[in-house]
């Protein structure tokens, strides 16, 4: 099975593939590869984002070719950061993040995929606006855990995977963990004052 790096990409013909803003010069120059598709993205109420996912082997066959299109469903979508397994229809424990450029980052391990995710600590508290895909008219100001340690597993291997986060990071593999467990953030919104109507997804 075909082997997606975790965190750091390694792999130039399958970053230039999935990833647009890759240095060209870094592909290669001829062969033939295949084309990642994109996912639509559910939208509430859907009712598969309201169920907790199943874990699931991460050496399973379509893992890694499902993790690849959630990362080229990323890529191409306005602002978007992260997205979890349920959002595209899949109803497994598995997201992809890479908050690489936002200017509220802190943190930052680059491109990460990781199936089976958990959180193993988390400390202080914080209020930011998030939004989301799969609610697209709306964004909140949501208390989360200003920094977490999460742990999970590699697509395509049984590798260990291990991250500290702050800011904006920590923010973003709390929120994809908590689709993973069937909640989309205006769940998380205190009051109904600290939600915002939007026209479009910025």
């Amino acid at each position: 099975m075909a082997k997606l790096h975790l965190v750091h990409l390694t792999d130039a013909h399958r970053r230039s593939a999935i990833d647009p803003r890759i240095d060209p010069r870094v592909a290669p120059t001829s062969g033939t590869y295949r084309r990642v598709g994109v996912r639509r993205v559910l939208t509430r109420p859907n009712p598969l984002l309201t169920r907790r996912a199943r874990e699931v082997d991460p050496r399973a066959e379509g893992v890694v070719e499902l993790a690849e299109e959630m990362v080229a469903t990323m890529r191409t979508s306005p602002a978007c950061v992260g997205i979890a397994a349920p959002q595209v229809g899949e109803s497994i424990r598995m997201f992809c993040m890479d908050v690489t450029g936002h200017r509220k980052t802190r943190s930052c391990a680059g491109l990460v995929v990781m199936v089976n995710p958990h959180i193993v600590s988390r400390s202080d508290n914080v209020i930011m606006r998030e939004g989301c895909m799969s609610v697209p008219d709306f964004t909140g100001d949501v208390a989360r855990a200003a920094r977490v340690v999460v742990e999970g597993l590699e697509p395509g291997t049984r590798k260990v995977v291990r991250i500290t986060a702050d800011g904006m990071e920590a923010r973003c593999l709390q929120h994809e963990i908590d689709h993973l467990d069937g909640f989309v953030f205006v769940e998380r919104v205190g009051d109904v004052s600290a939600l915002f109507a939007r026209k479009t997804y910025e």
